[in-house]
């Protein structure tokens, strides 16, 4: 987990998606949108409701068909690696709304997310290090994930994550339904993953907590990629302001 970007292959993109296409019977959710997230980059997607943003993602991971399109890691194809075998390939993914295993303690749903991992000295260092990055999830090993208010769910579903050991990781509306205070949390913590070289693609539609923890950022609508460039940039840019800001 959170590898120095020096160690990193940097000879390619971390990720690279051309032409990627999704569908569902005759709609078209995702429009051959093509985008990179380079070794220790982090890249966001905003966009309303049904812009296409979770296809995006799913899609990534092999999580629906993808009708059209490449996917790339490190160089490597992974068009058709199947969903399961994607962790191995250094991919670590947190879906919208957790899914923690609520029956089960915190700690097991943590050692879970270290499935294809053999449990030696480099993997209790990374439990070590989601430990030390949410401090509560080592307060409440032993309870069950279910008793775990949204914001502490959602520090264990990062962290099961980042227990597969990921070069990239992919975040589903992190935000949703937390506290501001728990927000800012979240966005600190991206933050922090992201300075020790993690890359990190991010669909939200909190488009404010996309700019502070991003470097990059893509507006999607129509399962199309309306707009590109820099999240400073675009969080200047009146048709974003105005559109997905509201402002």
């Amino acid at each position: 987990m959170r590898t120095s970007p020096a160690s990193r292959d940097t000879t390619a993109a971390a990720l690279a998606v051309e032409d990627l296409s999704v569908h569902y019977g005759g709609v078209c959710a995702v429009r051959s949108i093509s985008f990179t997230v380079e070794p220790g980059a982090s890249v966001g997607i905003i966009g309303a409701n049904g812009a296409g943003k979770t296809s995006t993602l799913k899609a990534l991971m092999g999580l629906v068909p993808r009708s059209g399109g490449r996917v790339t890691l490190g160089g490597h194809d992974l068009t058709r690696v199947r969903a399961r075998d994607m962790v191995r390939h250094g991919i670590g993914y947190v879906p919208e709304g957790r899914h923690v295993f609520p029956g089960l303690s915190v700690e097991k749903n943590l050692l879970l997310g270290a499935y294809a991992r053999r449990w030696d000295d480099k993997t209790r260092a990374t439990l070590d290090e989601v430990h030390e990055l949410f401090p509560v999830l080592r307060e409440m090993s032993g309870r069950p994930a279910g008793a775990l208010s949204g914001g502490q769910q959602q520090m264990l579903a990062i962290g099961r994550a980042l227990m597969t050991g990921p070069r990239l990781l992919l975040l589903d509306e992190p935000s949703m339904g937390l506290s501001p205070k728990l927000v800012g949390f979240i966005l600190d913590t991206l933050r922090r993953l992201r300075e020790e070289g993690l890359s990190l693609l991010l669909v939200e539609q909190n488009a404010k907590l996309t700019f502070g923890a991003t470097t990059h950022c893509l507006v999607m609508e129509n399962g199309s990629v309306a707009i590109t460039g820099t999240s400073e940039e675009l969080g200047r840019d009146a048709r974003v302001r105005q559109i997905y800001l509201g402002l």
